[in-house]
């Protein structure tokens, strides 16, 4: 979800050529699915559009060199991205919630149930991130 939100918010303000965004998990459990079906609907209702054939991927530590950032939904993907990446020099790892100036971790919905506080809590994370850059 959070590929195609921040892609659409990118795409809303013009600045689409800025940004190389892609989403990958920290392990191979979901190793080329496809996007979640009640996460497809929630972005369906809110007109985020997504690519259909899109399948999961896995984090590589080649990442750390071809990305400016890598955002972590929350802290146990954190954890399982220093596992990957080890080393942050750069300082490009981030929890997602931190753009909003909360500790707290991205609602999941894999245990909630509940996609549209996930949505929103994106969103916010997004529009946060994208608003300390202009």
């Amino acid at each position: 979800m959070a590929e195609f939100i921040l892609k659409a918010l990118v795409r809303a303000r013009g600045m689409e050529g800025e940004y190389c965004i892609e989403s990958a998990a920290v392990s191979d459990e979901e190793y080329g699915n496809p996007i979640y079906p009640p996460a497809r609907r929630c972005l369906s209702q809110h007109g985020v559009l997504f690519d259909k054939e899109k399948t999961a991927r896995t984090v590589t530590a080649a990442d750390y060199a071809r990305f400016d950032r890598i955002i972590c939904m929350d802290s146990s993907n954190l954890r399982w991205i220093r596992r990957i990446i080890p080393d942050d020099p750069e300082r490009k790892i981030h929890l997602m919630m931190s753009y909003t100036g909360s500790g707290r971790d991205v609602a999941d919905p894999w245990y909630t149930g509940d996609f549209e506080r996930t949505f929103q809590d994106i969103l916010a994370a997004c529009e946060a991130m994208l608003g300390k850059e202009v």
